[in-house]
């Protein structure tokens, strides 16, 4: 039986979370031997995992970390590391040097720092595997390159990495460690290739893997919305920072409540480090009754399928899972022309796009409302997209041996 382990940063309602654990339905446990670290020792997916996955945390908190609780742990385990295993002296050359970076750049990402700090104050595991995944970018993939034994190694890229903020600076060379680099788009594979060149022999795609008839069973059971709201309700799903460009939405919102001849309401599924600022927005521009920030969901699928369009409005993505999901269930789609995004939908085929400002999405949910039919149309159009292909879990599957 081969033994196979899986890194990940977080194990909360994410993306890249919820693809990881398809993947893990998809290995036949009489074949494989799987177990999993998740470095920050944090997330609520940990209850939905398959009974045979290993967890190999000691301490294991099932909060999120982009709830304040979790972000005081997630806090607490830096300092732990970093003061309590001496990692900020033995690294203050490398934070100081990508602190700088940062700040030419206008744009402290404190995150970035602390994957390091993490990866390296982390215990190693003692057994020798067969293949250890790292299954995010950042700290999982440090850790993978540095921590762990194995015969073969694999990191998965799930975002647009120079618009996301890594770089070699960063990474001090772990893809070098790496037998094979799965991309989860051809777009997140062309920008990782931008940064890393001499990876292109090492690189191919494989698609997020989405349990299809799992979302479908799930968006028929328990609740969607609460409200009695009678007029189109738009949905948008993810956490709440800055890559996600809520306050477009917010700005967007302002001007279809002027302009919308039907009453609408916009919702918010996740959390995250902007959720205050998001509401002083909401405040300002007075729409408390018009976006609302519903927090997270162990099920939003009910959500999907109650709403009456879905709005993807973000900077930059890697491949989302999200649009992937309304695609799934048949919603009609709005995204903005981005990275990540060009890749999932054919404009006036299977949905909308749109450039990345208030007047542009505002103008086009506005279109929408009033072309039901074609919304329709583009809704039943999506739900004939092939997800995924099985190509990439192939390739997996043969790296494994």
């Amino acid at each position: 039986m081969k033994k196979l382990l899986f890194v990940i940063n977080t194990l909360g309602y994410g993306g890249a979370e919820r693809a990881m654990l398809s993947l893990f339905g998809a290995l036949d446990p009489e074949e494989y031997e799987i177990s999993l670290f998740v470095l920050t020792g944090q997330g609520e997916l940990i209850h939905e995992l398959p009974p045979y996955i290993k967890v190999l945390n000691k301490e294991y908190k099932d909060c999120s970390v982009l709830t304040e609780e979790g972000r005081k742990l997630l806090m607490k385990r830096v300092l732990q590391a970093g003061i309590g295993k001496g990692i900020f002296v033995r690294r203050a050359g490398y934070l100081l040097k990508n602190l700088c970076r940062m700040q030419r750049n206008h744009r402290i990402q404190a995150d970035k720092l602390c994957w390091r700090i993490l990866a390296e104050g982390a215990s190693k595991p003692k057994e020798t595997y067969d293949l250890a995944v790292a299954y995010l970018e950042g700290g999982a993939t440090y850790y993978v390159a540095d921590r762990v034994k194995a015969r073969k190694k694999a990191a998965f890229v799930h975002i647009d990495y120079q618009k996301a903020g890594y770089g070699k600076d960063l990474d001090l060379d772990c893809y070098r460690k790496m037998d094979h680099i799965f991309a989860v788009s051809d777009e997140v594979k062309e920008h990782f290739l931008k940064v890393y060149p001499e990876y292109g022999n090492r690189i191919s795609v494989f698609h997020n893997m989405i349990d299809q008839s799992r979302i479908r069973r799930m968006a028929r059971e328990g609740k969607g919305f609460t409200d009695d709201f009678q007029g189109i309700r738009i949905l948008t799903v993810g956490r709440l920072t800055a890559q996600k460009r809520y306050d477009v939405a917010i700005e967007a919102m302002a001007l279809l409540k002027k302009e919308s001849l039907v009453p609408v309401r916009w919702y918010v599924l996740g959390e995250g480090e902007l959720k205050e600022q998001l509401e002083q927005q909401i405040k300002s521009l007075d729409l408390e009754n018009e976006f609302k920030l519903l927090g997270i969901r162990a099920n939003p699928y009910p959500c999907y399928r109650e709403c009456d369009l879905y709005v993807h409005a973000t900077g930059y993505e890697g491949k989302s899972i999200a649009i992937q999901e309304a695609q799934i269930l048949g919603k009609p789609i709005l995204a903005t022309d981005c990275s990540g995004n060009r890749e999932q939908i054919i404009p006036d085929v299977d949905g909308r796009m749109c450039p990345l400002d208030p007047q542009s999405v505002s103008r086009e949910i506005l279109w929408m409302i009033e072309h039901p039919e074609r919304c329709k149309a583009y809704g039943e159009q999506a739900q004939k997209k092939e997800i995924y292909s099985t190509r990439g879990f192939d390739n997996f599957k043969t790296m494994i041996g």
